[in-house]
């Protein structure tokens, strides 16, 4: 039977049925291992998308953060570039300085710098932004300074209007942008929106620079003298660098002081 099949192929089609009947058992039984299979390669392919997914998580987290990075570091650049833009006004010599703390105090107006002695700073040396002046220095120590500002209670700074000239005296009101011009009469050619620079009286702060804004004047008839409320140049709440300058006016005003000091002792002696 076995030489008739292999010469005529009787068996063929008895082969083929068997083969469609066992098909069935075959894929029942193949079939827990293919599931078994199919499972560890999804599991596989979930661990791998898991991992994958907290990789680049983690990856969009850190980019995002060098993105907030560079925002900052671009927006560092800016300020820097208009402190510098301003320094050829300043003077001779110019220092950019940062903010370390902020007076907290509702009464004062006042922050710490990272500029001291060693770094030549002196008492009552100005203290401008891109934008204006900011205030002056009151205390030093090796390695870092107070500063004032202009809208502390306790300073005032010699002004003039930019538009015709006028004299006047800015002084600080507490407030967080506000700044008083008092003893105007009310018949005195000043408008809102003039432009307050400094004057350059007494020495101490160098002419031209600008320092506020006229924001409102308050005429009462009844009075003498009008309210004018100015508001600073400046960005006094916002800047994390200030520029230092030393110019040739306060330079030449402090040094006669001391050598005046220097001359009493010897003198005495």
């Amino acid at each position: 039977m076995i030489t008739a099949d292999h010469r005529d192929n009787h068996l063929e089609n008895i082969r083929k049925g068997l083969t469609i009947l066992l098909y069935p058992v075959q894929y029942a039984i193949n079939l827990p291992i293919s599931a078994v299979s199919w499972i560890g390669d999804s599991l596989t392919l979930r661990s791998t998308l898991s991992e994958e997914n907290g990789e680049l998580h983690d990856e969009n987290l850190v980019l995002k953060a060098r993105l907030q990075k560079f925002s900052a570091l671009e927006a560092e650049n800016a300020r820097l570039r208009e402190l510098l833009d301003s320094s050829p006004k300043a003077g001779e010599r110019v220092l950019i300085a940062e903010l370390l703390s902020v007076d907290m105090d509702p009464f004062r107006r006042q922050f710490v710098i990272n500029k001291g002695s060693n770094h030549d700073v002196f008492t009552g040396q100005p203290v401008l932004d891109a934008n204006g002046v900011m205030g002056q220095v009151i205390y030093i120590s090796p390695l870092s300074s107070m500063v004032t500002l202009i809208t502390d209670p306790s300073h005032a700074i010699p002004v003039q209007v930019n538009r015709n000239g006028l004299r006047a005296i800015a002084i600080g009101t507490g407030s967080l942008n506000q700044l008083e011009i008092p003893h105007i009469p009310n018949n005195v050619d000043i408008q809102e929106g003039d432009l307050l620079v400094s004057s350059g009286l007494g020495g101490r702060f160098p002419s031209g620079y600008p320092v506020a804004r006229i924001l409102k004047i308050d005429r009462n008839p009844a009075v003498p003298f009008a309210r004018i409320i100015a508001e600073p140049t400046a960005q006094l709440e916002r800047n994390k660098e200030v520029l230092l300058i030393w110019s040739g006016d306060t330079q030449k005003k402090a040094e006669p002081e001391i050598k005046t000091e220097q001359a009493q002792d010897e003198s005495t002696k």
